[in-house]
């Protein structure tokens, strides 16, 4: 492998940045200080003036492979990661087949595995009927990232809503549960009075039938039955200011049992966007009115929300367009989480430090990842240089998801990612790509 040494660069690490030399050797961080002469034959990267970040951590990707593979798949969204300093992803189980059981899981490894350009590990699922199987996984958790449980509609067979099997899972497991929060029946009720008042749908009905009582209901459900059997339980994508009531920030992350998510386009987007992004921007949950959007933000910072991640969700144009009903739910983000936080860096909203943890220490805390989310000696090498004197505007040229889209194009991001080290390789370096080397299975210290 090959080994390089990193000059004169501005390392933004642990709540500080100290201009640094880096030496990386062997895939790992060997050394960090003021001036380093290499031992051993380096490639020399000039750092100046740029920032050295850890990899970032996308702690909930949906990479439609196997079954979906017409819009993504492992291959192509992982290198689109990659492209955007996403050096990990977690990955979703409302595949097709559903990943309910350690077999079918231990088949995305294996696709992972020969193709996948980024770190990976993939949730175990569970429907109504899988609470054995799901459990399972306890058997393997140093090797699997946790449990999804969709407690709101989804893909084929994996709406959780009966509450045997949510006490089950939740009493028996060892591994975190992850959970898509949304109620089920008060959707449903939504929809239907709102379809009965207007006959014809629009994008911006969906925040008015995914609402804020939708989210709050069942986060505070699944709250209520993790505090009961003191479960580990991590709420995704939150996206209202009422959820915010249910999570504190008074002990330290890796002390709290109960930890949650924000995901960048609802901390980007608002419903007022619906006007000229109509459906492209439709997702569940839905991006919801401006007071929302500043609540995330404010408790982003003050750490009641832990980490941020994407939720990247690639769907063809075709299935973007339509009628409400026929418009699929999800965007295509994970290219560029790290430059919209980079974007609002540069407006004063929130600093490179905080940016590195949220989006990499904190998930490696979260989800007790070994030896990866930060730039310390011994440490895996996922790290990635970010020049902010460059900008870079997304086109369709430069976008890598297989589905060819993104709700960014045309924006100009005042910032741009050079180099993404993945386990010391060079994957990513202006714009081009080096896949002779695929990115590792995660391991998890618990």
């Amino acid at each position: 492998m090959q080994n390089y040494l990193i000059r004169n660069i501005s390392v933004v690490n642990e709540n500080s940045i100290r201009v640094n030399d880096v030496l990386i050797r062997n895939g790992r961080i060997e050394k960090i200080a003021p001036s380093l002469s290499a031992n051993v034959a380096v490639v020399e990267i000039d750092g100046t003036g740029k920032h050295l970040l850890p990899g970032v951590i996308d702690d909930q990707v949906h990479f439609r492979e196997p079954g979906l593979t017409h819009k993504a798949s492992i291959y192509t969204e992982a290198r689109a990661a990659v492209a955007g300093g996403v050096t990990t992803f977690m990955e979703m189980p409302n595949t097709v087949p559903n990943a309910l059981n350690l077999e079918l899981l231990e088949d995305k490894y294996k696709i992972a595995a020969q193709t996948a350009l980024a770190n990976y590990s993939f949730y175990m699922g569970t429907s109504n009927q899988s609470a054995d199987e799901t459990l399972k996984a306890n058997e393997h958790k140093q090797d699997i990232c946790g449990i999804k449980i969709f407690m709101g509609a989804s893909t084929g067979n994996m709406l959780v809503d009966n509450y045997n099997t949510l006490d089950k899972v939740f009493r028996e497991s060892e591994l975190l549960i992850a959970t898509h929060c949304e109620s089920e029946s008060i959707i449903k009720a939504n929809y239907e009075r709102i379809k009965k008042e207007k006959e014809v749908l629009t994008a911006a009905d969906h925040p008015l039938i995914r609402n804020v009582d939708a989210c709050y209901e069942s986060s505070l459900m699944a709250i209520q039955i993790a505090r009961q059997y003191n479960t580990r339980l991590h709420i995704l994508h939150i996206s209202t200011a009422k959820e915010l009531e249910l999570f504190g920030n008074l002990m330290p992350l890796k002390e709290k049992r109960i930890t949650s998510e924000v995901c960048v386009h609802h901390l980007h987007f608002t419903s007022n966007d619906y006007a000229t992004l109509g459906y492209k921007i439709k997702c569940n949950p839905a991006i919801k009115a401006p007071e929302n959007k500043e609540a995330l933000w404010n408790a982003l910072l003050d750490d009641r929300i832990d980490v941020i991640a994407t939720d990247h969700a690639p769907h063809t144009l075709e299935e973007k367009e339509g009628s409400y009903e026929h418009a699929h739910a999800g965007l295509p983000l994970v290219q560029h989480p790290l430059l919209i936080m980079l974007h609002y860096h540069k407006q004063g909203r929130i600093s490179l430090e905080k940016i590195a943890e949220k989006m990499s220490h904190a998930v490696a805390d979260c989800f007790q990842i070994r030896e990866r989310g930060y730039i310390r000696e011994g440490y895996h090498a996922d790290l990635v240089i970010a020049d902010l004197n460059q900008s870079h505007t997304v086109t369709k040229e430069n976008l890598l998801y297989k589905c060819g889209w993104s709700p960014f194009e045309g924006f100009e991001f005042p910032a741009r990612i050079t180099h993404t080290f993945v386990n010391g390789h060079l994957a990513y370096e202006n714009g081009q790509l080096d896949e002779s080397v695929k990115g590792q299975r995660l391991k998890f210290d618990r």
